[in-house]
């Protein structure tokens, strides 16, 4: 897991955030994990690179 964190506000209709949290109980993940999740596979489907200190997208071939 990544050592330093930030947080992340987002709006979201409140029917599809209990469905969400009673999904994520249901596989035994936090939200918080299955969100991570969600970004860390967008960024690579997208071709960016996560460094140590930066974002850098990955050069297109």
């Amino acid at each position: 897991m990544e050592s330093k964190t930030a947080r992340l506000t987002v709006l979201v209709d409140p029917d599809k955030k209990k469905a969400f949290e009673t999904l994520c109980a249901q596989q035994d993940l936090t939200p918080s994990q299955v969100i991570r999740q969600l970004m860390r596979n967008y960024l690579a489907e997208h071709g960016v690179d996560v460094g140590a200190k930066s974002a850098r997208r990955a050069p297109r071939k």
